[in-house]
């Protein structure tokens, strides 16, 4: 078996600063932190640099293609919250190690006509997005070819009968946690959208739980939120950004003990922020090809009366409050109208909004490592410590000081193989 030891780096082990120690990696796994380094062992010297955990963001929609790009960013896992990367959907590409890992909802429930019909226009295709972005093999029916599962089930429900129906459904068809969309449309600017009612929110919710899957559910706005916690919601994908938190909703969230994916990144392209300044910088810039680049430059702006502050105003009441805040983007696909995201290099720009908002740059961290890990049910990464997965992220200075240093990337590892480039 061969091993290596990155030496000499300080390490963030995803919930605290550790100091300086030598990680000893082999088959895929993390062998031990600290200790001798075995003669045989290949060494990496990372001297003047931090090793982290992969990175996992929380919230994305994702292709072959965008899980490559991910990766080059450190970010070792991505959680599709609707897209065909369920059990079923992935098997030809989990063991390759030039993509991120990727664990998927399927397809939320929601009822017809509900969202996310409205993000798209009549005439607009996703399906060369979608094609466009598996690999040759895939597309000429090798073993990267995933047809043969099909695709995830669209569940559309309107009673608690059709919701409660569809779960076992979901489950079967290999949807790693469930999605419930709560969403009238008032954010995305087409107010009136038909919506899940409490009822079969409620019923849709017990379901899961009863199947032992996660219910997660996408909220904008604080009605929504409320409704998803009354329906006992295990996270919420989004954070509300149609109105400043309250002390009752942040009391009602802590309370039931539900994470929040925050996608500030997210929020602030939905109120017509770009990510102009992301992608101008260097570290950045290399990585994006010309429709990345347009798409991080772009917006979403449906939502141009929201406040920003807000929204970092609620994400560090809900900090104080204990709840988990997790990094999450809902980085999609290239196209400027769905703008200002990009797979990976948003997650770092999400890193500093929550440092921005408060939390301390170890704190942040933890919301792209451990945190999300542990509230994901994913055991086997997240951390850095002896039997757990060699997702790790090697990058020049000392992030827990200065969140900005997340994008001095000097190398990635997934499964213990180390990115070329």
């Amino acid at each position: 078996m061969k091993r290596t030891v990155i030496a000499n780096a300080r390490v963030f082990d995803g919930e605290r600063p550790i100091g300086r120690a030598g990680v000893l990696v082999g088959d895929g796994r993390i062998l031990a932190v600290g200790g001798d380094t075995p003669s045989d062992a290949e060494v990496v010297d990372a001297t003047g640099a931090t090793l982290l955990p992969g990175l996992i963001d929380a919230h994305v929609h994702t292709s072959e293609d965008s899980l490559a790009l991910a990766l080059t960013f450190g970010v070792t896992t991505e959680l599709e919250m609707q897209g065909g990367h369920t059990r079923h959907g992935r098997v030809h590409i989990e063991d390759d190690d030039t993509l991120a890992d990727v664990r998927s909802a399927g397809f939320g429930l929601t009822p017809p006509g509900g969202h996310p019909s409205e993000l798209f226009p009549e005439d607009f295709d996703i399906r060369p997005f979608v094609e466009g972005g598996r690999r040759a093999s895939a597309r000429n029916g090798g073993p990267g070819d995933r047809r043969q599962a099909g695709p995830p089930p669209m569940p559309q429900v309107t009673t608690p009968e059709e919701a409660v129906a569809w779960i076992p459904r979901l489950v079967a068809s290999g949807s790693d946690y469930i999605k419930f969309m709560v969403d009238d449309g008032t954010v995305e600017g087409h107010p009136g959208l038909p919506m899940l009612d409490q009822a079969t929110l409620n019923a849709g919710v017990a379901e899961a739980h009863r199947h032992g899957m996660l219910a997660i559910a996408h909220a904008l706005t604080v009605d929504a939120t409320r409704m998803a916690i009354e329906a006992g919601v295990d996270g919420l994908a989004h954070l509300f950004m149609d109105r400043p938190h309250t002390p009752e909703i942040i009391r009602m969230i802590a309370a039931s003990g539900a994470f929040v994916v925050a996608c500030v990144c997210l929020n602030a392209s939905l109120m017509g922020m770009t990510g102009e300044e992301l992608a101008d910088d260097p570290r950045v810039r290399g990585r994006l090809d010309d429709r990345w680049d347009k798409t991080l430059r772009g917006s979403f702006d449906r939502y141009p009366q929201g406040r920003l502050d807000d929204v970092l105003a609620s994400v560090a009441a809900l900090h104080e409050a204990g709840v988990d805040v997790l990094a999450g983007t809902d980085t999609s696909i290239p196209v400027p109208f769905l703008g200002g995201l990009a797979h990976g290099a948003s997650v770092h720009h999400e890193l500093r909004y929550l440092v921005r908002a408060g939390l301390t740059p170890s704190a942040a961290l933890n919301a792209a490592t451990a945190a999300t890990a542990r509230r994901f049910r994913l055991d086997d990464r997240g951390r850095i410590a002896p039997g757990l997965r060699a997702d790790l992220l090697l990058v020049d200075g000392d992030p827990t000081t200065d969140i900005g240093d997340t994008l001095n990337i000097r190398a990635v590892w997934r499964r213990g193989a180390r990115l070329a480039g």
